[in-house]
Protein backbone atom coordinates (compact mmCIF):
# COMPACT_ATOMS: atom_id res chain seq x y z
CA UNK A 1 0.00 0.00 0.00
CA UNK A 2 2.90 2.18 0.54
CA UNK A 3 3.49 2.87 -3.27
CA UNK A 4 2.36 6.57 -4.12
CA UNK A 5 -1.24 8.24 -3.40
CA UNK A 6 -0.85 10.43 -6.20
CA UNK A 7 -4.31 9.70 -7.29
CA UNK A 8 -7.86 10.52 -6.19
CA UNK A 9 -11.33 8.25 -6.41
CA UNK A 10 -14.05 9.66 -8.71
CA UNK A 11 -16.97 7.20 -9.77
CA UNK A 12 -14.86 4.21 -8.16
CA UNK A 13 -11.71 5.44 -10.88
CA UNK A 14 -8.46 6.49 -9.83
CA UNK A 15 -7.95 10.22 -11.23
CA UNK A 16 -4.64 11.25 -11.70
CA UNK A 17 -3.21 15.03 -12.73
CA UNK A 18 -0.07 16.60 -14.02
CA UNK A 19 -0.52 19.14 -12.10
CA UNK A 20 0.28 18.33 -8.24
CA UNK A 21 0.66 19.10 -4.66
CA UNK A 22 3.52 18.52 -2.27
CA UNK A 23 3.13 16.88 0.42
CA UNK A 24 5.49 17.28 3.39
CA UNK A 25 6.70 15.13 6.37
CA UNK A 26 7.21 17.62 8.86
CA UNK A 27 9.92 15.97 11.12
CA UNK A 28 12.27 16.25 8.45
CA UNK A 29 10.98 18.90 5.68
CA UNK A 30 11.29 16.29 2.91
CA UNK A 31 8.94 15.90 0.11
CA UNK A 32 7.66 12.56 0.40
CA UNK A 33 5.28 12.20 -1.92
CA UNK A 34 2.39 14.42 -4.94
CA UNK A 35 -0.76 14.54 -4.88
CA UNK A 36 -3.48 15.93 -7.76
CA UNK A 37 -3.96 19.39 -7.48
CA UNK A 38 -7.68 19.53 -8.25
CA UNK A 39 -9.98 22.43 -8.88
CA UNK A 40 -13.47 23.39 -9.98
CA UNK A 41 -13.84 21.37 -12.94
CA UNK A 42 -12.70 17.90 -10.81
CA UNK A 43 -15.00 18.60 -7.99
CA UNK A 44 -18.17 18.71 -10.38
CA UNK A 45 -17.11 15.20 -11.84
CA UNK A 46 -17.16 14.24 -8.60
CA UNK A 47 -20.41 15.50 -7.65
CA UNK A 48 -22.21 13.91 -10.72
CA UNK A 49 -21.14 10.62 -9.73
CA UNK A 50 -22.31 11.07 -6.06
CA UNK A 51 -25.43 12.62 -7.27
CA UNK A 52 -25.86 9.39 -9.81
CA UNK A 53 -25.02 7.01 -7.42
CA UNK A 54 -27.25 8.73 -4.85
CA UNK A 55 -30.65 7.46 -6.53
CA UNK A 56 -29.68 3.49 -5.77
CA UNK A 57 -27.17 3.91 -2.91
CA UNK A 58 -30.44 5.41 -0.59
CA UNK A 59 -33.02 3.19 -1.94
CA UNK A 60 -30.38 0.25 -0.59
CA UNK A 61 -31.95 -1.87 2.35
CA UNK A 62 -29.58 -0.37 5.45
CA UNK A 63 -28.36 -3.64 6.12
CA UNK A 64 -27.11 -3.99 3.11
CA UNK A 65 -25.08 -0.61 3.40
CA UNK A 66 -24.05 -1.77 6.88
CA UNK A 67 -21.89 -4.56 4.84
CA UNK A 68 -19.60 -2.32 2.66
CA UNK A 69 -19.01 -0.16 6.02
CA UNK A 70 -18.51 -3.56 8.41
CA UNK A 71 -15.59 -4.40 5.77
CA UNK A 72 -14.51 -0.71 5.45
CA UNK A 73 -13.77 -1.43 9.34
CA UNK A 74 -12.37 -4.70 8.79
CA UNK A 75 -9.47 -3.35 5.66
CA UNK A 76 -8.18 -0.60 8.06
CA UNK A 77 -7.67 -2.64 10.99
CA UNK A 78 -6.04 -5.64 8.75
CA UNK A 79 -3.57 -2.95 6.85
CA UNK A 80 -3.45 -0.69 10.19
CA UNK A 81 0.22 -0.46 10.60
CA UNK A 82 0.83 0.65 6.77
CA UNK A 83 -1.62 2.92 7.13
CA UNK A 84 -0.91 4.43 10.60
CA UNK A 85 3.18 4.57 8.93
CA UNK A 86 1.28 7.01 5.71
CA UNK A 87 -0.46 9.23 8.48
CA UNK A 88 2.38 9.27 11.13
CA UNK A 89 4.65 10.41 7.74
CA UNK A 90 2.34 13.23 6.86
CA UNK A 91 0.82 14.45 9.66
CA UNK A 92 4.08 13.79 12.07
CA UNK A 93 2.21 12.12 15.29
CA UNK A 94 3.75 8.94 17.08
CA UNK A 95 3.53 5.72 15.13
CA UNK A 96 1.38 4.64 18.79
CA UNK A 97 -0.95 7.63 17.92
CA UNK A 98 -1.53 6.91 14.64
CA UNK A 99 -2.50 3.32 14.91
CA UNK A 100 -4.78 4.27 17.74
CA UNK A 101 -6.25 6.67 15.45
CA UNK A 102 -6.46 3.93 12.83
CA UNK A 103 -8.14 1.96 15.33
CA UNK A 104 -10.76 4.66 16.44
CA UNK A 105 -11.52 5.05 13.47
CA UNK A 106 -12.80 1.39 12.29
CA UNK A 107 -14.66 1.44 15.58
CA UNK A 108 -16.14 4.67 14.55
CA UNK A 109 -17.45 2.93 11.38
CA UNK A 110 -18.53 -0.19 12.94
CA UNK A 111 -20.66 1.53 15.38
CA UNK A 112 -22.63 3.21 12.94
CA UNK A 113 -22.58 -0.17 10.38
CA UNK A 114 -24.99 -1.08 13.05
CA UNK A 115 -26.99 2.35 13.84
CA UNK A 116 -27.81 2.73 10.38
CA UNK A 117 -29.93 -0.33 10.63
CA UNK A 118 -32.00 2.06 13.61
CA UNK A 119 -33.20 5.34 11.05
CA UNK A 120 -36.52 4.81 12.98
CA UNK A 121 -39.28 7.36 11.58
CA UNK A 122 -42.96 7.56 13.98
CA UNK A 123 -46.65 7.11 14.07
CA UNK A 124 -48.40 10.06 15.19
CA UNK A 125 -52.12 10.23 16.40
CA UNK A 126 -54.18 12.12 14.01
CA UNK A 127 -56.44 15.44 14.60
CA UNK A 128 -59.35 13.51 13.56
CA UNK A 129 -60.95 10.41 12.80
CA UNK A 130 -59.79 10.09 9.24
CA UNK A 131 -56.35 11.39 9.62
CA UNK A 132 -52.98 9.20 9.97
CA UNK A 133 -49.86 10.87 10.39
CA UNK A 134 -46.43 9.08 9.84
CA UNK A 135 -43.26 10.90 10.25
CA UNK A 136 -40.31 9.57 7.37
CA UNK A 137 -36.43 10.27 8.20
CA UNK A 138 -35.05 10.17 4.60
CA UNK A 139 -30.97 11.00 3.78
CA UNK A 140 -29.84 14.67 2.81
CA UNK A 141 -28.57 13.41 -0.32
CA UNK A 142 -24.83 14.67 -1.62
CA UNK A 143 -22.46 15.63 1.12
CA UNK A 144 -19.46 17.24 0.54
CA UNK A 145 -17.16 16.81 3.64
CA UNK A 146 -13.99 18.96 4.31
CA UNK A 147 -11.65 17.32 6.86
CA UNK A 148 -8.77 18.77 8.97
CA UNK A 149 -5.14 17.92 9.42
CA UNK A 150 -4.87 17.02 13.30
CA UNK A 151 -7.18 13.96 13.30
CA UNK A 152 -7.19 13.17 9.20
CA UNK A 153 -8.25 9.37 9.62
CA UNK A 154 -10.32 9.57 12.74
CA UNK A 155 -12.45 12.65 11.27
CA UNK A 156 -12.69 11.00 7.43
CA UNK A 157 -14.73 8.04 9.17
CA UNK A 158 -16.48 10.21 11.96
CA UNK A 159 -18.02 11.94 8.68
CA UNK A 160 -18.48 9.84 5.75
CA UNK A 161 -19.39 6.64 7.91
CA UNK A 162 -22.73 8.24 9.30
CA UNK A 163 -23.37 9.97 5.62
CA UNK A 164 -23.54 6.67 4.02
CA UNK A 165 -24.86 4.79 6.36
CA UNK A 166 -27.94 7.28 6.13
CA UNK A 167 -27.74 6.48 2.52
CA UNK A 168 -25.81 9.56 1.42
CA UNK A 169 -23.23 9.71 -1.24
CA UNK A 170 -19.87 11.85 -0.10
CA UNK A 171 -17.62 14.06 -1.93
CA UNK A 172 -14.43 14.24 0.58
CA UNK A 173 -11.84 17.15 0.53
CA UNK A 174 -9.22 16.34 2.63
CA UNK A 175 -6.35 18.72 4.16
CA UNK A 176 -3.78 19.49 1.82
CA UNK A 177 -0.66 18.61 4.34
CA UNK A 178 -2.51 15.15 4.81
CA UNK A 179 -4.09 13.98 1.93
CA UNK A 180 -2.42 10.36 1.53
CA UNK A 181 -4.13 9.19 4.51
CA UNK A 182 -7.37 9.74 2.82
CA UNK A 183 -6.49 8.52 -0.29
CA UNK A 184 -5.40 5.30 1.49
CA UNK A 185 -8.77 5.20 3.53
CA UNK A 186 -10.76 5.37 0.67
CA UNK A 187 -8.70 2.62 -1.17
CA UNK A 188 -9.51 0.08 1.56
CA UNK A 189 -13.37 1.19 1.03
CA UNK A 190 -13.52 1.48 -2.89
CA UNK A 191 -11.83 -2.49 -2.09
CA UNK A 192 -15.31 -3.29 -0.44
CA UNK A 193 -17.08 -3.10 -3.63
CA UNK A 194 -19.28 -0.10 -2.36
CA UNK A 195 -21.06 0.93 -5.80
CA UNK A 196 -19.46 3.49 -8.17
CA UNK A 197 -19.75 6.98 -7.44
CA UNK A 198 -20.87 6.40 -3.55
CA UNK A 199 -17.63 8.10 -1.77
CA UNK A 200 -15.37 10.04 -3.97
CA UNK A 201 -12.32 12.19 -2.75
CA UNK A 202 -10.84 14.92 -4.47
CA UNK A 203 -7.33 16.73 -3.33
CA UNK A 204 -5.92 19.95 -4.00
CA UNK A 205 -7.01 23.72 -3.84
CA UNK A 206 -9.28 24.47 -1.07
CA UNK A 207 -10.80 27.57 -2.76
CA UNK A 208 -11.79 26.22 -6.09
CA UNK A 209 -13.03 22.95 -4.38
CA UNK A 210 -14.90 24.39 -1.64
CA UNK A 211 -16.92 27.02 -3.88
CA UNK A 212 -17.71 24.22 -6.37
CA UNK A 213 -19.34 22.23 -3.34
CA UNK A 214 -20.66 25.41 -2.31
CA UNK A 215 -21.80 26.60 -5.44
CA UNK A 216 -23.64 23.03 -6.81
CA UNK A 217 -27.08 22.74 -5.80
CA UNK A 218 -26.92 18.92 -5.88
CA UNK A 219 -24.59 19.27 -2.65
CA UNK A 220 -27.23 19.35 -0.13
CA UNK A 221 -24.87 19.28 3.36
CA UNK A 222 -21.57 20.25 3.88
CA UNK A 223 -19.79 18.95 6.96
CA UNK A 224 -16.09 20.89 8.21
CA UNK A 225 -14.25 20.58 10.79
CA UNK A 226 -11.38 23.34 10.81
CA UNK A 227 -10.65 26.57 12.18
CA UNK A 228 -13.46 29.15 13.87
CA UNK A 229 -12.64 31.93 11.08
CA UNK A 230 -12.96 29.28 8.00
CA UNK A 231 -16.76 28.20 9.83
CA UNK A 232 -17.32 31.27 9.91
CA UNK A 233 -16.90 31.77 6.14
CA UNK A 234 -18.50 28.84 5.07
CA UNK A 235 -21.64 29.62 6.66
CA UNK A 236 -21.92 32.61 4.81
CA UNK A 237 -21.51 30.55 1.63
CA UNK A 238 -24.19 28.03 3.47
CA UNK A 239 -26.39 30.83 3.20
CA UNK A 240 -26.96 31.76 -0.43
CA UNK A 241 -28.72 27.96 -1.14
CA UNK A 242 -29.63 27.28 2.85
CA UNK A 243 -27.67 24.75 2.00
CA UNK A 244 -27.36 22.61 5.48
CA UNK A 245 -24.02 22.66 7.60
CA UNK A 246 -22.41 20.96 10.26
CA UNK A 247 -19.62 22.92 12.07
CA UNK A 248 -16.87 21.41 13.99
CA UNK A 249 -14.50 24.68 15.06
CA UNK A 250 -11.70 25.97 17.45
CA UNK A 251 -11.42 25.28 21.39
CA UNK A 252 -10.38 26.75 24.06
CA UNK A 253 -10.75 24.16 26.77
CA UNK A 254 -9.71 24.52 30.95
CA UNK A 255 -8.67 22.13 32.92
CA UNK A 256 -9.91 22.85 36.38
CA UNK A 257 -8.08 21.12 39.20
CA UNK A 258 -9.91 21.78 42.95
CA UNK A 259 -8.02 20.92 46.17
CA UNK A 260 -10.08 17.55 47.13
CA UNK A 261 -9.18 16.30 43.72
CA UNK A 262 -6.85 12.98 43.23
CA UNK A 263 -4.03 15.46 42.02
CA UNK A 264 -1.65 12.03 40.73
CA UNK A 265 -4.59 10.95 38.46
CA UNK A 266 -5.44 14.80 37.45
CA UNK A 267 -2.00 15.36 36.45
CA UNK A 268 -1.83 12.24 34.45
CA UNK A 269 -5.17 12.90 32.80
CA UNK A 270 -4.21 16.33 31.91
CA UNK A 271 -0.64 15.90 30.63
CA UNK A 272 -2.14 12.90 28.65
CA UNK A 273 -4.34 15.23 27.10
CA UNK A 274 -2.54 18.64 26.79
CA UNK A 275 0.72 17.01 25.04
CA UNK A 276 -1.33 14.33 23.09
CA UNK A 277 -0.48 14.61 19.34
CA UNK A 278 1.90 17.31 20.51
CA UNK A 279 -1.45 19.75 21.36
CA UNK A 280 -3.17 19.88 17.95
CA UNK A 281 -5.98 18.91 19.48
CA UNK A 282 -9.44 20.96 18.89
CA UNK A 283 -10.90 19.56 22.16
CA UNK A 284 -7.43 19.91 24.15
CA UNK A 285 -6.95 21.19 27.14
CA UNK A 286 -5.83 25.10 26.70
CA UNK A 287 -5.34 26.31 30.41
CA UNK A 288 -4.94 24.89 33.33
CA UNK A 289 -6.61 25.99 36.51
CA UNK A 290 -5.46 24.93 39.86
CA UNK A 291 -7.22 26.04 43.27
CA UNK A 292 -4.36 28.16 44.83
CA UNK A 293 -4.25 25.12 47.75
CA UNK A 294 -3.11 22.75 45.28
CA UNK A 295 -1.20 24.86 42.78
CA UNK A 296 2.26 24.35 43.60
CA UNK A 297 1.94 20.51 44.07
CA UNK A 298 -0.19 19.97 40.84
CA UNK A 299 2.91 22.01 38.75
CA UNK A 300 5.33 19.86 40.64
CA UNK A 301 3.51 16.76 39.59
CA UNK A 302 3.27 17.93 35.94
CA UNK A 303 6.32 18.98 35.30
CA UNK A 304 7.87 15.41 36.63
CA UNK A 305 5.57 13.93 33.98
CA UNK A 306 6.46 16.52 31.27
CA UNK A 307 10.08 16.02 31.84
CA UNK A 308 9.91 12.00 31.18
CA UNK A 309 8.20 13.31 27.18
CA UNK A 310 10.58 12.28 24.54
CA UNK A 311 10.35 14.63 21.19
CA UNK A 312 10.91 13.39 17.71
CA UNK A 313 10.27 12.02 14.69
CA UNK A 314 6.88 10.02 15.09
CA UNK A 315 8.36 6.91 13.55
CA UNK A 316 11.04 6.43 16.82
CA UNK A 317 9.71 5.74 19.90
CA UNK A 318 8.68 8.84 21.44
CA UNK A 319 5.80 10.33 23.04
CA UNK A 320 5.95 13.82 21.27
CA UNK A 321 6.38 14.36 17.25
CA UNK A 322 6.59 17.53 15.79
CA UNK A 323 4.03 20.34 14.81
CA UNK A 324 2.86 19.82 11.75
CA UNK A 325 4.16 22.86 9.83
CA UNK A 326 6.71 25.79 10.46
CA UNK A 327 3.57 28.20 10.55
CA UNK A 328 2.33 26.43 13.55
CA UNK A 329 5.65 26.57 15.24
CA UNK A 330 5.74 30.32 14.60
CA UNK A 331 2.52 30.44 15.82
CA UNK A 332 3.76 28.45 19.49
CA UNK A 333 6.33 30.72 19.56
CA UNK A 334 4.29 34.23 19.22
CA UNK A 335 2.48 32.68 22.10
CA UNK A 336 4.59 32.03 24.17
CA UNK A 337 6.77 35.40 23.95
CA UNK A 338 3.86 37.25 24.46
CA UNK A 339 3.04 35.42 27.71
CA UNK A 340 6.73 36.01 28.95
CA UNK A 341 6.68 39.44 27.98
CA UNK A 342 3.45 39.15 30.38
CA UNK A 343 4.93 38.29 33.32
CA UNK A 344 4.75 34.24 32.87
CA UNK A 345 7.40 32.27 34.33
CA UNK A 346 9.03 29.26 31.84
CA UNK A 347 9.31 26.04 34.02
CA UNK A 348 9.99 23.79 31.50
CA UNK A 349 10.84 24.11 27.25
CA UNK A 350 9.81 27.52 25.96
CA UNK A 351 12.18 27.11 22.75
CA UNK A 352 11.97 25.54 19.05
CA UNK A 353 14.22 22.33 18.84
CA UNK A 354 16.85 23.16 16.28
CA UNK A 355 19.92 20.53 16.98
CA UNK A 356 20.98 17.68 15.59
CA UNK A 357 17.81 15.50 14.17
CA UNK A 358 15.68 18.54 15.24
CA UNK A 359 17.22 20.59 12.58
CA UNK A 360 15.07 20.42 9.83
CA UNK A 361 12.01 19.76 11.41
CA UNK A 362 8.92 21.61 13.26
CA UNK A 363 9.72 20.83 16.53
CA UNK A 364 8.61 22.57 19.76
CA UNK A 365 9.81 21.53 23.58
CA UNK A 366 7.24 20.53 25.56
CA UNK A 367 6.70 23.50 27.89
CA UNK A 368 4.72 24.46 31.00
CA UNK A 369 4.60 28.00 32.27
CA UNK A 370 3.11 29.61 35.79
CA UNK A 371 2.33 33.00 36.91
CA UNK A 372 -0.21 33.29 33.73
CA UNK A 373 -2.78 35.36 34.00
CA UNK A 374 -6.00 36.28 31.72
CA UNK A 375 -4.81 39.06 29.96
CA UNK A 376 -2.02 36.91 28.03
CA UNK A 377 -3.14 36.07 24.33
CA UNK A 378 -2.01 32.29 24.91
CA UNK A 379 -5.54 31.70 27.57
CA UNK A 380 -7.76 33.86 24.62
CA UNK A 381 -6.80 31.35 21.65
CA UNK A 382 -6.11 28.22 20.89
CA UNK A 383 -2.34 27.37 21.63
CA UNK A 384 -2.46 24.25 19.49
CA UNK A 385 0.78 23.17 20.54
CA UNK A 386 2.70 21.55 23.56
CA UNK A 387 2.44 24.38 26.16
CA UNK A 388 0.76 23.86 29.35
CA UNK A 389 0.00 27.34 31.44
CA UNK A 390 -1.03 27.25 34.73
CA UNK A 391 -3.55 29.76 36.30
CA UNK A 392 -4.26 29.94 39.63
CA UNK A 393 -8.14 30.01 40.76
CA UNK A 394 -9.91 30.33 44.55
CA UNK A 395 -13.73 30.18 43.81
CA UNK A 396 -15.65 28.35 41.33
CA UNK A 397 -17.32 31.50 40.12
CA UNK A 398 -13.80 32.94 38.18
CA UNK A 399 -13.55 29.46 36.30
CA UNK A 400 -17.61 29.90 35.56
CA UNK A 401 -17.26 33.37 34.34
CA UNK A 402 -14.11 32.21 31.95
CA UNK A 403 -16.10 29.89 30.36
CA UNK A 404 -19.34 32.18 30.13
CA UNK A 405 -17.17 35.03 28.59
CA UNK A 406 -15.67 32.48 25.89
CA UNK A 407 -16.24 33.11 22.80
CA UNK A 408 -15.12 29.43 22.04
CA UNK A 409 -17.76 26.31 23.95
CA UNK A 410 -16.24 22.93 22.45
CA UNK A 411 -15.20 21.24 26.25
CA UNK A 412 -14.07 21.39 29.76
CA UNK A 413 -12.79 19.21 32.36
CA UNK A 414 -12.58 19.50 36.04
CA UNK A 415 -11.10 17.17 38.70
CA UNK A 416 -12.98 16.75 42.28
CA UNK A 417 -14.60 14.61 44.65
CA UNK A 418 -17.35 16.56 45.28
CA UNK A 419 -20.57 14.99 43.93
CA UNK A 420 -22.32 18.75 44.38
CA UNK A 421 -19.89 19.99 42.46
CA UNK A 422 -19.83 17.58 40.20
CA UNK A 423 -23.20 18.26 39.00
CA UNK A 424 -23.32 21.89 39.54
CA UNK A 425 -20.16 22.75 38.16
CA UNK A 426 -21.35 20.20 35.05
CA UNK A 427 -24.48 22.19 34.70
CA UNK A 428 -23.08 25.70 34.18
CA UNK A 429 -19.88 25.44 32.49
CA UNK A 430 -20.71 26.94 29.02
CA UNK A 431 -19.49 24.13 26.80
CA UNK A 432 -20.88 21.57 24.35
CA UNK A 433 -19.07 18.62 26.39
CA UNK A 434 -17.87 18.19 30.04
CA UNK A 435 -15.51 15.55 30.78
CA UNK A 436 -14.95 14.82 34.95
CA UNK A 437 -12.40 13.10 36.55
CA UNK A 438 -10.70 12.36 32.77
CA UNK A 439 -10.41 13.76 29.51
CA UNK A 440 -11.75 11.17 27.15
CA UNK A 441 -14.91 12.21 25.08
CA UNK A 442 -14.23 11.15 21.64
CA UNK A 443 -16.37 7.82 21.52
CA UNK A 444 -18.69 6.36 18.80
CA UNK A 445 -21.40 6.27 21.17
CA UNK A 446 -21.42 10.01 22.88
CA UNK A 447 -22.42 13.03 20.70
CA UNK A 448 -19.22 15.16 20.07
CA UNK A 449 -19.20 19.04 19.36
CA UNK A 450 -19.72 22.34 21.12
CA UNK A 451 -21.48 25.46 21.26
CA UNK A 452 -21.32 29.19 20.53
CA UNK A 453 -18.15 29.65 17.71
CA UNK A 454 -17.32 26.05 18.23
CA UNK A 455 -19.46 25.22 15.93
CA UNK A 456 -23.17 23.30 15.51
CA UNK A 457 -24.25 19.84 14.85
CA UNK A 458 -22.82 16.62 16.51
CA UNK A 459 -20.69 13.57 15.49
CA UNK A 460 -21.13 10.41 17.28
CA UNK A 461 -24.32 8.68 18.30
CA UNK A 462 -27.43 8.67 17.37
CA UNK A 463 -27.33 12.65 16.52
CA UNK A 464 -24.86 11.82 14.45
CA UNK A 465 -26.65 10.29 11.84
CA UNK A 466 -29.59 13.41 12.38
CA UNK A 467 -27.18 15.27 11.15
CA UNK A 468 -27.52 13.33 7.74
CA UNK A 469 -31.18 13.02 7.51
CA UNK A 470 -34.33 14.86 6.66
CA UNK A 471 -37.64 14.45 8.27
CA UNK A 472 -40.16 14.15 6.19
CA UNK A 473 -44.24 15.06 7.37
CA UNK A 474 -46.98 12.91 5.53
CA UNK A 475 -50.74 13.63 6.57
CA UNK A 476 -53.14 11.05 4.96
CA UNK A 477 -56.70 11.59 5.24
CA UNK A 478 -58.88 8.74 4.51
CA UNK A 479 -61.68 8.61 2.46
CA UNK A 480 -65.24 7.15 3.57
CA UNK A 481 -66.30 3.82 2.56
Amino acid sequence: MLQTMNHMWINGEKVGLQNTIDVINPANGKVIDHVPNAGKSETKLAVDAASEAFKTWSKLPPKERSKFLLKWADHLLNNRDELALILTEEQGKPLSESKGEIEGSAEFIQWYAEEGKRIYGEVIPGSSEEQRITVLRQPVGVCGMITPWNFPGAMIARKVAPALATGCTVVLKPASQTPRIAIAMFEQLIATGIPSGVANIVTGNPKMIGEALFEDERVRKISFTGSTNIGKQLMKQAADQVKRISLELGGNAPAIVFPDADLDKAAEAIVGNKFENCGQMCNGINVIFAHEEIQADLTEKVISLVQELQVGDGKDPVQLGPLVNDDAVKNVERLVNDAKQKGAELLIGGERLKDGSYASGSYYAPTVLSNVTLNMDLTKEEIFGPVAPILPFKEEEEVLQFSKQNQCGLAAYFFTRDIGRVYRLAEQLDVGMVGVNGTQLSVPQAPFGGIKESGMGREGGHYGLEEFLEVKYISLTLENE
